[in-house]
């Protein structure tokens, strides 16, 4: 596996021409909270074609190709939305598309691959975070994309830090939530190009917060993450291959607890209408609970798919069952 680099913006404004065909301008929306500390932005990825951010990295990976090497068709392994963004960029570009899953992905998100023509395969949990830091791979022919090591996945995640600097230049913090850290890295590569004063924080459920324990530590570290409704954040531990990049971009970790998440589901909801998933919420958790959150805050609002049953409990007042 190559070494990602920190994407520079040349390299995101060519993803981002390559992706604009596919992929609308996803507004950013002022709440108007009254905080006397804090202005609150959202950056709604929710509106995305997918209904998450993943589209972009996906079309920037499949579009930076040459055809010839999407010939056999492309993989990749995804707790969700990657491969559901995969499965629509290949849908549309005429490729065929296999994505590595395990059984207890978001029912909502294994649907939509297979609606869009993907081939749903499920692995264990172990046996896809052995994928995705690259200590093994399926052995099928297909192009496989690393939904947080490669290239053009992190240049394509980068252009949300575009559209957040180009819509709020004035821009003091971003929040996202961290996962795998492509998306970290790529908004925060962006974000601090082009205002370096701005502070990026990474956001974790506090059940699986590997970013914290690292910066704790001075080094990555393993943790035994406990189960929870948000899903797509957090891991047992870090990608060794972008730790480094992410690490120098980021300015901290903010962790979230679950009811603080569901609150900012619910929040959402009742204050915006917008319909987020636990790790798109999180970064207004976030926002509304951290002393790092000052002056204009952009929470990037990172995807909504959650399946029905889960977010209704959360409606009405309650924390789903992992």
């Amino acid at each position: 596996m190559s070494m990602p680099h920190r994407p520079s913006l040349d390299e995101i404004a060519t993803a981002r021409a390559l992706i604009a065909p596919y992929v609308p301008r996803t507004p950013l929306v002022r709440l108007d909270l009254g905080l006397p500390d804090r202005q609150i932005f959202l950056k709604l990825e929710t509106l995305s074609p997918i209904g998450a951010f993943k589209l972009r990295p996906a079309l920037s990976a499949l579009l930076s190709r040459n055809r010839a090497a999407l010939e056999k068709g492309v993989a990749t392994p995804s707790s969700g939305n990657m491969a559901y963004g995969m499965a629509w960029a290949a849908n549309r570009l005429g490729v065929p598309m296999a994505a590595y899953m395990y059984s207890s992905a978001p029912q909502t998100k294994i649907d939509g691959v297979r609606r869009l023509g993907g081939e749903v395969r499920f692995i264990s949990m172990e046996m896809w975070w052995q994928y995705i830091i690259g200590a093994d791979r399926p052995d099928f022919p297909e192009l496989l994309i690393n939904p947080v090591t490669d290239q053009a996945v992190l240049s394509g995640n980068g252009s949300i830090g575009l559209e957040v600097v180009e819509d709020l230049p004035e821009v003091d913090v971003v929040l996202t939530p961290y996962g795998g850290g492509s998306m970290t890295t790529g908004v925060a590569s962006a974000v601090k190009a082009l205002r370096p004063m701005a502070k990026v924080y990474a956001v974790e459920d506090e059940n699986a917060a590997p970013v914290t324990a690292a910066l704790a530590a001075g080094r990555i570290v393993d943790i035994e993450p406990r189960p929870s409704f948000i899903k797509s954040i957090g891991g047992p531990s870090l990608v060794p291959q972008l730790w480094p990049v992410a690490r120098d971009l980021i300015d901290g970790a903010v962790t979230v607890s679950l009811q603080q998440v569901a609150d900012a589901m619910r929040f959402l909801f009742a204050k915006a209408k917008v319909v987020a998933e636990g790790a798109g919420a999180a970064s207004l958790a976030a926002a509304l609970t951290s002393d790092h959150a000052r002056g204009n805050v952009v929470c990037v609002i990172s995807g909504g798919n959650i399946d029905a049953d889960a977010y209704a409990e959360i409606l009405a007042g309650n924390i789903p069952e992992p």
